[in-house]
């Protein structure tokens, strides 16, 4: 079951959030804190308070806190505050304060390891080349020797 936990509106944009978000996806909780701990981003403190909080979360429903991983983490944008600096001569520029929505889904189990089912993948596929080769290699010597038999027939 996901244990989801949100921090809407929150004062940073979503471009430098969604680093750190896209750091901690599909890892375990410890190494997901760690990681957000020696981080030197400022992003990190709120996603770590937001990953806190989904651990914190699953603790309530009474979940195994030693086997969450994180299944999904993300940040969407949220509305821009829109200000204006005077410039001179009359001018203004406009400054666009950008904040953002942090969504962190922990779920308990073992985190999807993406690089195994890639390896796995990828030997399946060469042992079917191989074993379609090998067949290839087995009809042709056959080929060849009801070649032979012919030719020595006629």
């Amino acid at each position: 079951m996901p244990y989801v936990s949100t921090w809407r509106f929150a004062r940073i944009p979503a471009r430098k959030a969604r680093l750190l978000t896209d750091l901690i996806r599909n890892k375990p909780v410890g190494v997901a804190m760690d990681l957000l701990k020696f981080s030197k981003k400022r992003a990190a403190i709120m996603v770590g308070k937001v990953l806190k909080s989904a651990i914190a979360n699953a603790g309530e429903k009474e979940a195994e806190v030693e086997e969450l991983f994180v299944q999904a983490s993300f940040c969407d944008d949220a509305p821009i505050m829109k200000r204006m600096m005077p410039k001179d001569r009359g001018k203004s520029y406009s400054i666009f304060k950008r904040s953002c929505h942090i969504t962190v889904v922990v779920e308990e189990g073992v985190a999807p390891d993406k690089k195994r089912d890639r390896k796995e993948a990828m030997k399946l596929a060469r042992d079917t080349r191989l074993a379609k080769k090998a067949a290839e290699s087995d009809a042709a010597p056959a080929a060849k020797s009801e070649a032979k038999t012919e030719e020595a027939a006629k």
